[in-house]
C-alpha cells in the first residue's frame, strides 16, 4: 500500500462515501484517498467497471468524484479541505 514519505505537517480531515479520511496541508483528494487505502474514486460509464487515479496530473479523468453534491470534479486537482464530503461517483451521475 502507498505509504506518505513525510508525515508530518498540519491534518485536514473530510469524508469520502461517509467515513473520515485524515489528508496534509495542500494534499490532493486523490493523494490523501489512495494513501487512506481507497483506490476506486467512480464507475465507467461504458461497463461499469471500477476506476480511480491514475495519471495525477488532470489529463486522464480517472478520479472523477461529487464533491459537496457537484458531480465531475477530479480528485487529483482539488487540494482537500477541512469538512469537505467526498463521494465516489456512479455511471448514471455522469454529467455531459
Amino acid at each position: 500500500m502507498p505509504q506518505r514519505i513525510d508525515g508530518s505537517g498540519e491534518t485536514v480531515r473530510f469524508t469520502f462515501e461517509g467515513r473520515e479520511v485524515a489528508a496534509r496541508a495542500g494534499e490532493t483528494l486523490a493523494a490523501a484517498l489512495i494513501a487512506a487505502g481507497e483506490t476506486t474514486t467512480r464507475d465507467s460509464v461504458v461497463s461499469g467497471a471500477p476506476r480511480g487515479p491514475f495519471c495525477m496530473m488532470g489529463v486522464c479523468y480517472e478520479c472523477l468524484v461529487e464533491i459537496d453534491g457537484v458531480p465531475n470534479r477530479q480528485a487529483c486537482m482539488i487540494v482537500a479541505e477541512p469538512g469537505m464530503t467526498v463521494n465516489r461517483q456512479t455511471a448514471d451521475e455522469v454529467v455531459a
